[in-house]
């Protein structure tokens, strides 16, 4: 008898968790190409990149059924450089996304290292996003559409569509016992669909961005004399201001497609607030304080020629005000771009962009052009070429 009880106890576990349906499933991408910069410190520049387009990845999706639309789900992502083998995001295994969270008809609630709202609602609606790449990003990426940085730590919701209409939130603990708003990162979005229109509004803030945002896991991304990799130690468009107590980002965007054609534009108020922190990083020689703010504004242009076949324009205006002599501060940035689909996961591109710059930067000397991720330029303009392949999988 108690054999029999057991033995039912046992099939009645291995039914259920056979009912139980769950999935995992293996991805990434790879995105590889030769480019030219027309002025890298003073030189021309010949040399391969991995991850312009959109950054190469390998990652791990899983969805576990609970039972009354409540979903168990998880993703660990890892970005890498396909020349050297190197992991991205400063060395992270899962340095692109990691969270863990629960699904239900209500909205989903995550935990982990995410995007941040803005990323989420307004940066798919630039240039830079839909087919221009890291390249076409806003000067310094102030604002980060092209999400140069991620959030550790986060608590995420975002709801699901309701008439085309979607919203969401995230705060990100600050982990510094004594002092709960230290490193903290919050923000808001929302966006909308409906047919051929497309809106989304953002609002992120940022308390001692550069350990909290800038920083790879959290740790310090500036020091005296800059760290590589960092926009804060690269960037002649924001190094000077990795002192600032906050990071404050609102944003709005609009596409709308008409036919093969679609239009959009982007606006951006980026300030580093309360410059001059020690705390938060190194104050120059020169010393600095208050506000420094930029607007950018971006007009893009897509057209899909045939099913395969896309082409794109971009114009970005970007302007810093308001510390360290850095009063009139502008960037000009204009984008092309060419993309042909081989197959479903395979296409090769082509993108040229141009930028030229004006005025004191952030650093109190006379502006130099600083394309996204690539090495400034000595002058006031720049150029860069790419021709480029990707592939999913």
């Amino acid at each position: 008898m108690k054999k029999r009880l057991a033995a039912g106890v046992l099939l009645g576990m291995t039914s259920s968790i056979a009912l139980a349906q769950s999935s995992v499933t293996l991805y990434g991408l790879i995105d590889e190409g030769f480019n030219f910069n027309s002025n890298s410190d003073g030189k021309r520049q010949y040399y391969l990149s991995s991850g312009e387009l959109q950054g190469s990845r390998f990652g791990l999706r899983g969805k576990e059924d609970l039972g009354g639309g409540i979903s168990a789900i998880f993703v660990v992502e890892n970005g890498y450089d396909v020349n050297t083998g190197k992991l991205g995001q400063g060395g992270l295994m899962f340095g692109r996304q990691a969270y863990v969270g629960l699904s239900s008809p209500y909205g989903t609630v995550t935990a982990g290292r995410q995007y941040d709202s803005v990323v989420d609602y307004v940066g798919p609606l630039g240039a830079a996003e839909q087919w221009g790449g890291s390249f076409l990003a806003h000067p310094g990426d102030t604002d980060n559409f092209n999400n140069t940085n991620r959030t550790n730590n986060a608590i995420k919701y975002t709801s699901d569509s309701f008439g085309g209409l979607r919203f969401g939130g995230m705060y990100a603990v600050g982990g510094v016992a004594g002092n709960v708003s230290r490193n903290q990162i919050w923000s808001l979005g929302a966006g909308y669909s409906n047919g051929p229109l497309q809106l989304g509004v953002g609002y992120l803030n940022v308390r001692n961005p550069n350990t909290s945002f800038y920083g790879a896991g959290g740790t310090v991304a500036a020091t005296v004399g800059g760290v590589p990799g960092s926009n804060f130690g690269s960037s002649p468009v924001i190094s000077a201001y990795a002192s600032a107590h906050t990071q404050q980002v609102i944003a709005a965007g609009a596409a709308y497609t008409l036919g093969a054609a679609t239009i959009g534009a982007t606006y951006s108020n980026a300030k580093y607030m309360s410059l001059g922190d020690k705390s938060s990083g190194p104050v120059p020689a020169s010393g600095i304080s208050g506000t420094a703010t930029f607007n950018n504004a971006e007009l893009s242009f897509k057209y899909q020629i045939t099913p395969a076949f896309l082409a794109g324009a971009s114009y970005v205006y970007s302007r810093n005000s308001g510390a360290n002599g850095a009063d009139h501060a502008t960037y000009n940035q204009g984008g092309l771009g060419i993309d042909y689909f081989l197959s479903k996961r395979t296409d090769v591109y082509a993108l040229a962009i141009y930028q030229k710059a004006s005025g004191t930067d952030s650093t109190g000397k006379s502006a130099v052009a600083s394309i996204n991720t690539v090495t400034p330029s000595t002058s006031n303009h720049q150029a860069v070429i790419r021709v480029a392949i990707r592939h999913k999988f």
